[in-house]
């Protein structure tokens, strides 16, 4: 919505980076109201406010409105702060325009997981738990009323300020897919659990179809809310009544080749379904095919079967690593899964630099050095149970780091999310100048889990392909010999004069940066935390910076 030329420019900035947009003049708010799921509006706030009072409903209706200013330095959450999207907007709209996000919303501002934001379908008073748990953080730690959470099974939830109970005591949160009526005030919050299976002749209806679910599901007391998704056969892909039911129960049809069911052992098979479609089973079949539990067992009308099974719930294990140590070298998506997991397991010294980034209720698990295979136990552990894990790592956790050993204890029980970091090999890379430009590997001398017969037969493969080589873990004070005896393999086939670059806590407090030769190097200020590299025979220093020429030239081609 603009009004000015100034709100025009702006709105024609969100229009080239959100193509779907659309622009409306003041007079047609009534009009954007009813079409758009979320509007900015560059007017004053007073202003917006005025505009936008006669159309406001419902917040859970309503589409979120952001206000942003004449100059462009604000984006201001109005309303439907979670339930409109209001609050997300404000900062994509403030990422595009190079404005401050404001948003007021009390559990963003405290950092507090909100319940009608965990993605999933809740009911009750959200507003009285919500207040309850706002009070419950005082400077960021648990103390004032406890808010109690019961779940049926364990789920990947964000943080939450709740105290875990086997029985809900108010104010409480009840994640479960039956239905219930816990003690007031209460939240109850319904997981994606219950998979249901359909069959059905030829030209059923939808409105058969819902009736025989909702009946299913009311015969066992479970919430349609917990529906996840609608099951069949691939042959009645196409079926009209069964696609409607789905769209109208606002969840995924999912189909299976008849093999796969006639393989899914059922109380009730059926040798007239068998000879119909290739499976002795459609409804109990569908319903089991990913697994779980059989609740209520094929259920009849004229012309459709229903059955409902319960679902395992999965955890997720996010393995994130958290780049070499400056916060603006840790990556956005790295901090989203920080802030999003229900545990957190790592290095003290780790979860030190991001402490102030969790969120209230975050359970943290912190070890010291030496206990990483423990650390990757217990993440496992955790996330096979059903919880949201992120398991954090420096650099990247995937480089001399938590996710293989973590990757090599992991089944398919749960998901599993790997978030990139910026390695100490390119914090340092970058710090040098360009040494990794052309071909290079990376070498930990540390042999307390590798023999050093292994690392030495692999520094002299990489001095004999000329590689540019980055040494990890290159010294510590029980390990003083090895880094010596790496060089001076590649001293072997490389000049004294081969650049080399020394980079210790590379973007931490007390950076140091020396750049030096193969026969200059002294290896007596070389610590754990730094990261040697070892240029090939075709690097130089350029203007002082260490440079491997990547050699943009065309090579002719073997004929």
């Amino acid at each position: 919505m603009t009004a000015t030329k100034a709100g025009r420019t702006a709105a024609a900035l969100l229009e080239r980076a959100w193509p779907e947009t659309r622009s409306y003049p003041v007079a047609d708010l009534a009009r954007a109201w009813r079409e758009c799921d979320r509007i900015v509006c560059f007017l004053a706030v007073g202003a917006a406010v005025r505009l936008l009072a006669p159309l406001l409903r419902d917040k859970h209706d309503d589409p979120g409105v952001v206000c942003v200013d004449e100059a462009g330095r604000f984006a201001v959450a109005l309303t439907g702060g979670h339930g409109g999207g209001a609050n997300r907007l404000a900062h994509e709209v403030a990422d595009v325009l190079g404005a401050t996000p404001v948003v007021t919303t009390a559990t963003d501002a405290t950092g507090t997981g909100a319940l009608d934001a965990l993605g999933l379908p809740v009911e009750g008073d959200v507003a009285a738990v919500t207040r309850a748990m706002l009070d419950s953080v005082v400077d960021g730690a648990l103390g004032g009323e406890e808010v109690t959470l019961t779940a049926d099974v364990t789920w990947p939830l964000p943080p939450l300020p709740v105290t875990a109970s086997d029985s809900p005591r108010p104010p409480c949160v009840v994640v479960t897919d039956r239905i219930v009526d816990p003690p007031r005030p209460a939240v109850v919050v319904r997981p994606p659990s219950l998979v249901v299976g359909v069959g059905a002749s030829r030209g059923v209806t939808a409105e058969e179809v819902l009736a025989l679910i909702h009946d299913a599901l009311a015969e066992a007391g479970l919430s349609p809310r917990s529906v996840a998704r609608l099951a069949t056969a691939d042959v009645k892909a196409d079926e009209a009544g069964i696609v409607a039911a789905a769209r109208a129960l606002g969840v995924p049809l999912v189909t299976h080749p008849a093999e796969r069911l006639a393989d899914v052992e059922v109380p009730h098979p059926s040798e007239v379904v068998r000879r119909a479609v290739g499976t002795p089973s459609v409804a109990e079949a569908a319903a089991l095919a990913d697994g779980g539990e059989l609740l209520v067992p094929k259920r009849r009308s004229a012309m459709a079967t229903a059955a409902v099974a319960r679902l395992r719930p999965r955890g997720r294990l996010a393995i994130v690593g958290l780049g070499p140590g400056a916060r603006d070298l840790m990556t956005p998506r790295a901090v989203a899964e920080v802030r999003r997991c229900g545990y957190l397991v790592g290095l003290d010294q780790y979860i030190d630099q991001i402490r102030d980034l969790l969120r209230p209720g975050t359970h943290v698990i912190e070890s010291g050095l030496g206990a990483e295979e423990e650390r990757a136990r217990t993440a496992v552990r955790l996330a096979s149970e059903g919880h949201a894990v992120a398991l954090v790592g420096s650099g990247d956790a995937g480089v001399y780091a938590m996710a293989a050993p973590a990757l090599d204890l992991a089944d398919d029980t749960f998901d599993v999310v790997g978030v990139p970091g910026v390695t100490a090999m390119l914090a340092a890379g970058a710090l040098l100048g360009a040494p990794l430009g052309h071909d290079h590997c990376a070498i930990s001398l540390s042999d307390l889990h590798t023999p050093w017969e292994a690392i030495e037969r692999r520094v002299r493969a990489a001095a004999d392909a000329d590689l540019v080589v980055a040494f990890y873990n290159p010294r510590s004070r029980g390990r003083d010999w090895q880094l010596p005896r790496a060089l001076e393999i590649l001293g072997e086939r490389r000049g004294p004069g081969t650049p080399v670059g020394v980079v210790t806590d590379a973007s931490r407090p007390g950076e140091s940066v020396a750049l030096t030769t193969l026969a200059g190097l002294d290896v007596s200020a070389v610590t754990m935390r730094s990261l040697v590299i070892v240029g090939a025979t075709s690097s130089r220093v350029v203007a002082g910076r260490f440079v491997t020429p990547r050699g943009y030239a065309w090579q002719p081609s073997p004929t």
